[in-house]
């Protein structure tokens, strides 16, 4: 997915945009309509595209009333940032250098220098290391009720929420929207979340918990059908129909290569500057969910990559 003239591309760029995705293909439309000739690392070893690259239906970015397949709405992104100017190399970077202005960034073919830098790189859903997590997901395995509790596939099957945090809840709660057979499973016998956001899932009458408890394997044909659970005190397996299986045990930000060059949060997101894609790094930006752990939506990550564009387009005019 190299753009071909990407051999032949100057050494400096006044900016360059790490990652694909919604955020990294948006910002690079934006700044490529600025004239700044941004150069976007797209990735080679991690999926061009981003997490929508492993998404079948995405039903709810707007402008597609009937729903479109997440590799087609990136295909559709990366073509218009290609038409708005910008150069894709289908490179992973594996390390930047921001002691030094312009900033160096390296691949593992190139080295290029940028005035100003967007890192747009997201974060990848914790999931278990069980039979069946990785040949199913998609397939009835994902890690976002919000993203895709509302498929047909989900809707009155018996669905199963992994994790006892805020998060696991929020998803258990959606989820009862599409089905009256939610159930968390959670390795303690407390919940990890907030009084009242357990309080609440705990009463909902649809939502039931699974105390001491994991998911070892899940079966299914062609799609998910069953899981099978261990009681971890009595090493008891039960196997359950089912038609879903949601991982709610965190997000990890793709951040490695930085080598803890901008700060992060307790969590590992950069941070960024209330209201905007600063970090605290001057002329480094962030879009997307690399930053965000609260939306994490397509949508979001394209607006935020909108104003990481455009923020860069400011500063370099005062730098």
């Amino acid at each position: 997915m190299q753009n071909s003239s990407s051999s032949e591309s100057s050494s400096h760029s006044r900016v360059v945009i790490v990652g694909s995705g919604p955020a990294g293909y948006s910002a690079a439309i934006y700044c490529g309509r600025a004239l700044l000739e941004p150069v976007l690392f797209e990735g080679a070893q991690e999926l061009p595209g981003g997490q929508l690259m492993t998404t079948t239906d995405v039903e709810n970015f707007p402008g597609f009333p009937d729903g479109i397949l997440g590799p087609d709405l990136m295909e559709r992104f990366r073509r218009q940032a290609l038409n708005c100017g910008a150069q894709l190399w289908g490179e992973d970077v594996i390390a930047v250098d921001l002691e030094k202005h312009p900033f160096v960034v390296r691949s593992d073919k190139r080295a290029i220098t940028a005035d100003a830098l967007i890192i747009a790189t997201g974060a990848r859903a914790r999931r278990l290391d069980i039979p069946g997590a990785d040949a199913f997901w998609q397939k009835g395995v994902t890690a976002c009720a919000i993203c895709d509790g509302a498929l047909p596939i989900f809707r009155n099957r018996p669905l199963f929420v992994v994790g006892g945090g805020d998060s696991a809840m929020e998803e258990a709660l959606f989820l009862t929207r599409y089905s009256d057979d939610v159930t968390i499973v959670h390795r303690r016998d407390t919940l990890r979340a907030s009084k009242v956001m357990a309080q609440r899932a705990q009463n909902h009458p649809s939502i039931k918990v699974l105390w001491d408890t994991k998911i070892v394997s899940i079966q299914g044909d062609g799609v998910v059908k069953e899981v099978t659970t261990t009681h971890i005190p009595s090493h008891e397996n039960t196997t359950r129909e089912a038609g879903g299986v949601f991982f709610a045990i965190g997000h990890e930000p793709n951040t490695s290569f930085l080598k803890q060059q901008i700060p992060q949060t307790p969590e590992g997101y950069l941070e960024v500057k209330p209201g905007t894609t600063q970090t605290q790094v001057e002329g480094v930006f962030a879009a997307g969910d690399v930053h965000d752990m609260h939306y994490r939506q397509a949508i979001t990550a394209s607006g935020s990559g909108c104003m990481s564009a455009l923020e860069a387009e400011r500063w370099l005019q005062t730098c």
